[in-house]
């Protein structure tokens, strides 16, 4: 029986200062390299180059779960991993997918446990660890749904999923300010879809869903026990969180008058 290909996938934009980390946590184990660019102005195709990746690029954005389609498309190999660029591979994670290989099943999706660095120490509570992600798959059996943004890998009945040992090392956030960025990204891009939909937003959900956030990730979720990190944490999460309903809410609002 022919043995198996597998294709590391990845979507990226402007990740130069993590790109060539994760790309050589994957040294001997897949037969392919498949990214999708959605308009770097750094060294990101430069670097996907070195590593022999198949390189292609999408500038018209059309949210997160579509663009992964995109490149699931161009794979040529019959299963894909799925990467993003801030993350890294670890020996054990490797021995596991590689074990799968060499022995797969054809209606089985593989989990990921992610262990996350932010803010100088790895997060193992405040609900972020093990952090599971649907990440290991045949490229026949499914793929991403078409959310904007907190896009998932769909799963069918005739599915099962399986856990897999070792972490997929996360390095999330650079600094403070990368995570403001990003998190203000992820809060329009879910307004949006909201919006799309035809719902509605208060600043009193804002509030009560943001005040619950910060109780379930620094209580109920054990943060305090990731030290100031966990406090920081579950703060910002919750300021997130106000933000998204306020973005809905204020799109409700009157327009500027003339």
């Amino acid at each position: 029986m022919k043995k198996p290909t597998l294709a590391a996938v990845l979507i990226v934009k402007n990740e130069a200062d993590n790109l060539r980390l994760c790309l050589a946590s994957l040294d001997g184990l897949v037969d392919e390299i498949v990214i999708l660019d959605s308009g770097s102005q750094d060294e990101t195709p430069a670097i996907a180059a070195e590593f022999a990746a198949r390189f292609f690029v999408n500038d018209q954005w059309p949210g997160f779960g579509k663009q992964r389609q995109l490149a699931q498309s161009h794979v040529q190999s019959d299963w894909v991993l799925w990467l993003d660029a801030d993350e890294r591979l670890t020996p054990e994670l490797k021995s596991a997918i590689a074990k799968v290989m060499a022995n797969p099943a054809s209606d089985t999706i593989y989990s990921i446990p992610r262990l996350s660095w932010v803010f100088g120490r790895f997060i193992r509570h405040s609900g972020w660890y093990p952090d599971r992600v649907l990440r290991l798959y045949p490229k026949a059996l499914t793929g991403y749904n078409d959310a904007l943004v907190h896009e998932k890998v769909a799963v069918g009945a005739n599915m099962q999923i399986v856990k897999l040992d070792g972490d997929l090392l996360h390095f999330t956030y650079r600094d403070l300010e990368h995570y403001l960025v990003k998190s203000a990204g992820y809060a329009r891009a879910w307004a949006d879809q909201r919006s799309a939909r035809g719902k509605r937003g208060s600043l009193s959900q804002g509030l009560i869903h943001a005040v619950g956030c910060f109780l379930k990730m620094y209580l109920l979720k054990a943060g305090f026990l990731d030290g100031k990190q966990g406090l920081l944490l579950a703060i910002l999460s919750a300021h997130s969180t106000l933000v998204k309903y306020a973005d809905l809410w204020v799109r409700q609002q009157p327009q500027q008058p003339e």
